[in-house]
Parts: structure tokens; C-alpha cells; sequence
């Protein structure tokens, strides 16, 4: 199983950095995304944009948000100075949401 079949996402920029939230569909998957949602799985999955991105460096932080069934990711470093300086095609780092909703749960379980 996908992650995008019980959760969907949204993304936004600000300067470099990059927030990612996974909203659960149904709020009772809200415990099963905090467990396997890491920064570290995160991290991982992202990898392969990094070549798109051209970063060297990034760091992410998690922010649970339990009373909407929510988990916000911010990539720090990951947009390489923001929308108005950066040469990538995706300089508001749209893709990033479909990168992480690609994640598949029972490799990770």
C-alpha cells in the first residue's frame, strides 16, 4: 500500500526551506503515520531529488499536528535560496509532496 491511499498533501515554500504536510484521510491512520513517517524515511525517499535540486545539504524537522491528523515536514536548505534565486525547474519544490506519497507502507511496517 501507497501512502497517498490514506493520505494526501500539501506543499508551500519560504526562502529555501520547503513545508511538506500528510494529512490522513481518516484520523485513525493519524498513529500510524507518526510511527512510520520519520525524518529519517523522509530523508530517504527524497534523495533522488536531491539530484534535481542540486543540494548538498538539507535538514528536516517533523511538527505533529494530532487534532487534524497531521504531520508538517520543513526542509530546510532543500529549494537552494528560494523561488526568486534558484535555476531548478521546480523552485517552489511542488513535486516533493508526490515524491513522499510514493512512499510504500509495507516495506516500511
Amino acid at each position: 500500500m501507497k501512502l497517498y491511499e490514506i493520505a494526501h498533501s500539501r506543499t508551500g515554500d519560504k526562502g529555501d526551506s520547503s513545508n511538506i504536510s500528510v494529512i490522513a484521510f481518516d484520523v485513525q491512520n493519524y498513529d500510524d503515520l507518526c510511527a512510520i513517517l520519520t525524518t529519517d524515511l523522509i530523508a530517504k525517499q527524497l534523495k533522488p531529488a536531491l539530484q534535481h535540486f542540486l543540494v548538498d545539504e538539507f535538514s528536516i524537522e517533523r511538527y505533529e499536528l494530532p487534532r487534524i491528523g497531521a504531520l508538517n515536514f520543513v526542509i530546510r536548505g532543500i529549494l537552494k535560496g528560494g523561488v526568486t534565486r534558484s535555476l531548478s525547474l521546480d523552485a517552489h519544490g511542488k513535486s516533493l509532496c508526490s515524491a513522499i506519497l510514493n512512499i510504500d507502507l509495507k516495506c516500511e511496517l
